[in-house]
């Protein structure tokens, strides 16, 4: 993994982040072990230095070069200053992460990311980390964690998609976008639209008028207006909801981060994929692409007008 040196092989992996409670951490545990059992070497490195208890087998510890306790004790600053003192240490000491990582070739790397969002927005330590990974052949996804939650206030959603898009925009890696927690989403509170609204993020208009029924809210509409004219003129943001808990959901992440990075899984994952997927769902299951399934549906709408054309 020598910097420069294109003979190297390539590394795949994500980079999860996301807002604290997110469920990044249950994400990296979660996508662990459904890697590991259909046949994929991961490897967990935990870039959060505020991270103690951690349920997943971690194989490199940003603990074991800084620690956040420490920095705030020693320097007196507080949980956010702090945070970035430790990313920009880390950015700092490239040489320690590089002789970490060298331990795990040919493995899948999840990246368990802080929570503070000023890193992903605007501060340059963690994407000066990503940009290094990459000198050094890692091919990242960005996995953007979001609580299910914000669906079910229209005010915080347009706040989530302004941040999303902002990450997006400031992280510059291929992006998914994660909707967690979507086992908890009916204790919430009843959506105003579809669940399909929110992930696809389709007209926004709609969600501007719901806004504008709350008394506080109406005189923030031009606001609210212009913030959704922003969204929709970059056309970005979309989301993958997650179910931890569901190999389905699971499934889904994993093939659109797989799409986004370029890693491409061989014969023997793909068996072991079908394996797990026909014991969640019954033995009569089969795996097909989404694609798959909507060419057979399109060929099958095209024979049916065909035949309608021959009885005339």
């Amino acid at each position: 993994m020598s910097e420069g040196s294109k003979g190297s092989s390539l590394a795949f992996g994500q980079v999860v982040i996301g807002p604290p409670g997110s469920g990044k951490t249950t994400y990296c545990h979660g996508m662990q072990e459904f890697m590991g059992r259909i046949g994929r070497k991961v490897t967990v490195v935990n870039l959060d230095p505020a991270n103690e208890a951690m349920p997943y087998q971690c194989a490199v510890d940003i603990a074991e070069l800084i620690t956040l306790p420490d920095v705030m004790e020693n320097l007196k600053l507080g949980p956010n200053g702090g945070l970035i003192y430790c990313m920009e240490y880390l950015e700092a000491n490239f040489d320690w992460l590089q002789e970490k990582l060298a331990a795990f070739r040919g493995h899948y790397y999840l990246f368990d990311c802080p929570g503070q969002v000023e890193l992903y927005t605007h501060h340059n330590a963690l994407k000066n980390v990503f940009a290094q990974l990459a000198k050094w052949n890692f091919r990242l996804a960005a996995v953007h964690l979001v609580d299910s939650h914000y669906c079910t206030d229209p005010g915080k959603f347009i706040s989530v998609l302004c941040t999303s898009l902002s990450t997006m925009l400031h992280v510059e890696l291929p992006h998914v976008n994660v909707l967690s927690k979507m086992d908890l989403i009916e204790q919430y509170g009843k959506l105003a639209f579809n669940l399909d609204y929110y992930t696809e993020v389709l007209d926004l208009s709609y969600l501007v008028d719901h806004l504008a029924s709350d008394p506080f809210f109406r005189n923030y509409r031009r606001l609210n207006e212009k913030l959704v004219e922003v969204i929709e003129d970059y056309s970005l943001v979309s989301f993958v909801p997650l179910n931890i808990q569901d190999k389905e959901s699971m499934r889904q992440v994993m093939q659109a981060v797989d799409k986004a990075n370029g890693y491409s899984f061989g014969d023997e994952e793909h068996r072991s994929l079908e394996a797990l997927m026909s014991a969640a769902v019954g033995a009569d299951f089969h795996f097909t692409s989404t694609l798959a399934v909507q060419e057979r549906y399109v060929q099958s709408q095209d024979k049916a007008v065909d035949e309608e054309v021959m009885d005339l």
